[in-house]
């Protein structure tokens, strides 16, 4: 009888309570512009459509920096590899001082596209790290545990953007210095937490996905290294997938003020804190049990179980019932939220030393969030914010191809 695998060894959990941190600095940056995406509407008075522009820097970057920062992380390391995307995130956050002093969106795009960069950087650090330390079996487990504190962040973002942006704000004012002290404080607290782990010194670990098979930490043994890596089935549908994840994710959270107000007459102080907390919380809720579920049921089969959720809740959403269509809506971040971490984590299964550059390809699969809150936010011009959320249930059909069917290696048993 084979022993059960650990969650992970001992001589890992420091480095992953360390690890596991980042994935909330990202939840938190993440969250917090789409209360800038609705105070941008107010204050730089942008229709839907072009305030689509604040998700497009942002998952716009994945696109650009996921290539990059695997290629950094391959030559220098983790350790490296996350300094440099907690730079570039600080860089772009103290760019929002100019910004605001000069009142251009322009110079905000580039503001984000530079912080996106460095949020993109950490995620793709970060996943193929966590799913590294133990045993491959349980990589599912750590991602998602992971992806809590993910959850956490993005209940943090929308609560400082409503504090900072809605509390103060006068109906018709062009003020944005609310904008640029948030963004300032953001800066100073990553540069510090930057500064702190340059000093730390992260015990040195073996690669267990370029470990060599038959090696004891070998947890990601490709079985076919000769096979070229957008080959293999699994990987290049979990790319797709997390793509259209991504892709309505980002619009569904876009528009979320807009639907609280638009719906149940919420003001957008009020969506925003309900966001922060309830919206966000069902995300936080959804990941807990997701992972206990985890145990008993295959990562792939809940993953598609959640998907055909996601469709269920768009179509009463969509149909405007008010606080029913609300609640669906609350309910569709119940179901997103083991949807990244899973897509991820499968997708990267017995790819080997080929690990770490997947994880690249995997990470600019998130430039799918870059679009979409365009067509939505086109939608939502002309047939109400409403109707726009239809767009998102063509994603959730292809996630659920994914997680019943494709999401299969083709070597070994799952």
């Amino acid at each position: 009888m084979d022993q059960k695998p650990l969650f992970t060894d001992k001589k890992f959990v420091m480095t992953l309570v360390f690890v596991t941190s980042l994935f909330m600095f990202w939840g938190i940056a993440i969250s917090m512009a789409d209360a800038l995406n609705k105070h941008f509407q107010s204050v730089l008075h942008l229709s839907k459509l072009q305030s689509g522009f604040v998700q497009f820097a942002i998952f716009g970057a994945y696109g650009t920096m996921g290539i990059p920062a695997g290629l950094f992380m391959k030559r220098f390391g983790y350790k490296n590899g996350v300094l440099l995307g907690l730079t570039l995130f600080a860089l772009g956050a103290f760019l929002f001082v100019p910004a605001a002093y000069l009142g251009t969106f322009t110079l905000f795009i580039i503001a984000l596209f530079i912080l996106g960069c460095g949020l993109s950087t950490l995620e793709t650090v970060a996943h193929p790290f966590v799913a590294s330390l133990g045993d491959q079996r349980t990589s599912d487990q750590r991602v998602n545990f992971a992806q809590t504190f993910n959850a956490v962040g993005t209940m943090i973002g929308p609560a400082l953007g409503g504090y900072f942006l809605f509390a103060n704000h006068v109906e018709g004012s062009t003020d944005l210095t609310s904008v640029k002290m948030l963004y300032l404080a953001i800066g100073i607290v990553i540069a510090l937490v930057a500064i702190s782990f340059s000093f730390v010194k992260v015990p040195p670990i073996i690669d267990p996905h370029s470990a060599p098979a038959g090696n004891e930490d070998a947890i990601n043994v490709d079985t076919a290294p000769d096979k070229p890596l957008f080959s293999h089935r699994h990987y290049k549908w979990a790319v797709i997938a997390q793509f259209f994840n991504v892709a309505a994710q980002s619009g569904t959270w876009a528009f979320f003020i807009n639907y609280s107000h638009e719906a149940i007459s919420l003001s957008s102080e009020q969506a925003s804190y309900l966001m922060g907390g309830l919206f966000m919380g069902m995300m936080l809720l959804g990941r807990i049990i997701g992972t206990f579920l985890m145990r008993f049921i295959a990562p792939n089969k809940l993953l598609a179980a959640f998907a055909i959720g996601n469709v269920l809740m768009c179509i009463i959403v969509a149909q405007d019932f008010g606080m029913v269509s609300f609640v669906a809506l609350l309910l569709i971040n119940f179901f997103f939220s083991i949807m990244f971490p899973t897509i991820f984590s499968l997708g990267l299964k017995n790819l080997g030393a080929r690990t770490k550059q997947g994880a690249s390809f995997i990470s600019m699969g998130v430039v799918g969030g870059a679009f979409f809150p365009f067509l939505m936010g086109f939608i939502a011009d002309h047939h109400g914010v409403a109707t726009a959320y239809y767009a998102p249930i063509i994603c959730y059909v292809i996630i659920f191809i994914f997680g019943a069917k494709m999401y299969k290696t083709g070597v070994g048993k799952h």
